[in-house]
Order: structure tokens, then sequence, then C-alpha cells
């Protein structure tokens, strides 16, 4: 049988790793790469269940997970973050997926629960992630820094089985790594060239929230589909909005 790495990139995780971790125990390795700027218990908790705990000065998520690739002791990995849960109709899935020569690559539909709710539209289902992958056969994107992408040498096939994504739990958080990502999702753009108009910070929060409410039937979410769509609006103008300063510098 063929064997399988999961791997975990951590920050401050002592919540959710050993929740995370237990969902993947059927894994014959399982790593965790620490972000040294952890400062809770994410380590002890991790080494606790048995996972090898590897600490890594972060970068960027590209380089992060590309690192991580490298350390697996496995060809398959299978990569999970702290706040998911593979659920065991997943993991036998996968058994079975990484007991056939093709595809190379597999990705995973993810279930989204925000502030204590499935969302089923709104652009958040069935947000496919290319998370099951034979290490020798892909890379990450360098230019990718957040929201990754995983560059398949082969054929890449689709999971029936989801991923349970405990994804924002507050407005708060949503707000808090929005700061984060729209920063370097601003970079992203720059370099690719792009150049922000004056229009732009305002056509593409709008172009954002038909997209997300109406497009995407966000309308169909109730309370939690409205203020995602705004919310991703308010994510999209930020980002226009940093790389005109990060321009005007």
């Amino acid at each position: 049988m063929s064997k399988l790495s999961t791997i975990t990139l951590a920050l401050n995780e002592e919540t959710d790793i050993v929740p995370c971790l237990e969902s993947v125990a059927w894994a014959d390795e399982r790593i965790v790469v620490l972000d040294p700027r952890t400062s809770d218990r994410t380590a002890e908790l991790a080494r606790q269940v048995g996972a090898r705990v590897v600490e890594r000065p972060f970068v960027n998520f590209a380089d992060q997970h590309q690192a991580a690739l490298a350390l697996a002791a496995h060809d398959w990995v299978f990569s999970i973050d702290a706040d998911e849960r593979a659920t065991p109709e997943l993991a036998a899935e996968i058994r079975c997926a990484i007991e056939q020569p093709s595809p190379v690559g597999w990705w995973v539909p993810r279930h989204n629960i925000i502030w204590g709710r499935e969302i089923r539209h709104t652009g958040w289902y069935p947000d496919y992630q290319l998370r099951l992958m034979r290490r020798s056969r892909v890379r990450y994107d360098p230019e990718r820094e957040v929201h990754e992408l995983v560059i398949v040498d082969g054929e890449a096939g689709y999971l029936k089985n989801a991923l349970v994504h405990y994804n924002y739990r507050t407005v708060a958080e949503f707000l808090r790594k929005t700061e984060r990502y729209t920063l370097l999702e601003a970079g992203i753009l720059r370099k690719a060239g792009v150049r922000p108009r004056l229009r732009s910070l305002v056509g593409q929060p709008l172009r954002e929230f038909w997209r997300r409410y109406v497009q995407y039937q966000g309308y169909r979410d109730g309370g939690h589909g409205l203020l995602l769509s705004i919310l991703m609006a308010y994510y999209r103008g930020l980002t226009y909005w940093r790389l005109r300063q990060m321009q005007d510098r």
C-alpha cells in the first residue's frame, strides 16, 4: 500500500491543532511546520498526539508549503490547515486515490463553516483546493504568496468527499485576516504589472459584491450571504487601495 504524509502550517494554533491532527491520525506521517513567531502551546500539543514538529522561518505561504513538501518522507502528501478536519469518508477516498497511478494531484471540496453556519453559496462551495498530491510531480507557484497555486506536472482529478473548514468564527477574525492578506494580494498584483485607476477603487468592490451576491447566489445564504458579499467587496477594495499606495510610493 502507498504511504501518505500530511503537512500543516501553524502559527498560534493551540485551539485547532489537536482536532486537526486527530482527523488525519490514519496517515503514515504527520508534519507540522511551525512559524517561529508562535507563542502558544501549538508545538507541545502537536507532539503529544504524535506529529513531527519542524520550526521554520516564514517568508510567504508558497515558500512555506514548498519547504513542507521537501520535509515529507512519502511521495503522496495531503495538505491540511489547522482549522480544517478530514472526515472518515474523505480518509477512505484518499486511501483509494493514492493507489491509482494517475492522477498525480487531486482537488478536494470544502464545506466552509463561517460564523457558525455552513455556507453553500456566495462562492464558498464547492471551494475546491488541490490538497492531495505526489510531491515529485508538483510545485507551488512562487509568485502566488497567498492563496497558493499548485502547479501539477500531469493530470489532476476531483475527490467527492469534502474537508470541513471552520473558517471565520467572527467578523473581527475576518477583518484581522483581511489586513494581512490584502497586503500580500496587492504585492502580487504589483509584481504582475497591474496599475490601478481611481475608478478601480469603486468598480472593483462593486463587481465583487455583484459576483458574490448575485452570480454566486449569496442571497440564498440569507444574512450570512449578504454580510459575506459586503465583506468580500471590502476585501477587494482594500486590496486595490493598497496597490495604489504601493504605486504612489
